[in-house]
Formats: structure tokens, C-alpha cells, sequence
């Protein structure tokens, strides 16, 4: 079984490690109008990851995953005080900070900055590390930044998911330079389409990123489809 990442719609994401090993970044599943899923579906993880506490990221399904699933939940330590409120279990949150790494069952979690507000500790982003070495970015809700550059240097990059729908995130301009900073051999546009309010498609951003970020590829999912990494 080869590596996978499927975007579950808006910013929940699904990495599939060949080894078999489940992380769910932000799913929020439940309330969510464009994920094809239900959470019943979400029948094994081993790690769940949370960017930031806004209602489109943290949900309201994790407690009810970690259950199904017996995952570990892992983010900023006063997001897991308050996801530990919500009914999961002390031993089943994990508290990190920007900068630090950890690994569950074999998969190395690495913290990044991100910009943007959250209620509880600070916004962040991911590097996945996969048992073979290969490196994912989940970037969250984020503008652009230049050490972006640092972190493709320092983690080159298999995959980057990058927000794209403007207003709450970056825009489809900066998200392609944004991928030319990170370098990925895939970039995946996400956090788009699921409000009026947001960007509607992605098809600026493919245009954008063919200029700004030439050699890297970028593959367009539609919810519920997932690509081989």
C-alpha cells in the first residue's frame, strides 16, 4: 500500500502512511459542507492533529474520533486543556509547541508558525514525517511567510496543502508564491469553496502557481479524493 493523502473538504485532511498508519489533520467532519464523510467512516487514527481552535478546524467530532479510534489528539498545550474539557482524556492529548517534534507510532510531528488568530495558544501548521522519510506540510490557517523558504529547506518536501480561498487565509496569489518558498514536488490547494465568502475553485491559484512556482506540480482534488505521495 503506497503512502496517500485525501482531503476530507475545507482543511481536514487524511494522510495514509504505506505502513498503515492513520493521521487526521483538522477533521472537522460533522457540519462541514463539503466533506463526503461521515465520522463513523473515520474508523482508524492514529494521531489526530488541530492547526487552531476556530469551529472549521477543531469541530466537534475529535472527542467521538478518539473514542472510535483511540487516536492520540496532538497541538498547542492550551488547545489540549481545552479539548481535554470537551471529554478526551488527559493521556490522549498531547501538548507540543512551534518548533517542536514528536512521534507517534512511528510518524515524526513536527510544529510550524502559522499566522493567524485562534482563541486558545496560537494557529500553527505540520510536517508529517512518513516511516520512509517523506515529508508533508499541512500549512494551516496561514498568510504568507518567508521563512516558508527554511522550512522547505530544512523538510524537503513531498506534498504541501496549502489554504488558498483568501479572507481567512491566504489568497491564491500568495499561496503560489508560497509554494514556490516551499518547493514541494505536489502542492495541494485547500480551505477553499466551502463559503460564499471564500474563494470559489482553484483554478487562479493553478494559474499563479505555474508562474510564480515553475517545477512544482499541482494537483487539484475534489473532496473525498486522495493522491498516491
Amino acid at each position: 500500500m503506497p503512502n496517500s493523502v485525501k482531503w476530507l473538504g475545507h482543511a481536514a485532511c487524511q494522510i495514509t502512511s504505506a505502513g498503515g498508519r492513520v493521521v487526521l489533520i483538522d477533521p472537522w467532519i460533522s457540519g462541514n459542507p463539503s466533506c463526503p464523510v461521515k465520522k463513523e467512516a473515520l474508523s482508524k487514527a492514529d494521531v489526530i492533529l488541530i492547526t487552531h481552535d476556530h469551529f472549521d478546524h477543531l469541530g466537534a467530532d475529535v472527542p467521538d474520533l478518539v473514542r472510535a479510534t483511540g487516536a492520540m489528539v496532538a497541538g498547542q498545550p492550551e488547545l489540549m486543556a481545552e479539548v481535554e474539557k470537551s471529554g478526551v482524556a488527559a493521556e490522549k492529548t498531547l501538548g507540543m509547541n512551534i518548533g517542536g517534534q514528536v512521534d507517534v507510532a512511528g510518524i515524526k510531528i513536527t510544529m510550524t508558525q502559522a499566522f493567524h488568530s485562534a482563541g486558545a495558544g496560537a494557529a500553527v501548521g505540520y510536517i508529517v514525517t512518513l516511516e520512509d522519510g517523506k515529508h508533508i506540510y499541512h500549512a494551516g490557517d496561514t498568510g504568507i511567510f518567508a521563512s516558508m523558504e527554511l522550512l522547505g529547506r530544512i523538510y524537503p518536501l513531498a506534498v504541501a496543502l496549502l489554504p488558498i480561498g483568501s479572507l481567512y487565509t491566504m489568497d491564491p496569489l500568495q499561496a503560489a508564491y508560497s509554494a514556490g518558498l516551499l518547493k514541494p514536488a505536489k502542492v495541494i490547494p485547500i480551505h477553499y469553496g466551502t463559503f460564499p465568502a471564500l474563494v470559489q475553485n482553484a483554478d487562479d491559484f493553478v494559474k499563479l502557481a505555474a508562474e510564480k512556482a515553475p517545477g512544482v506540480s499541482v494537483e487539484v482534488l475534489k473532496p473525498g479524493q486522495e493522491t498516491i505521495v
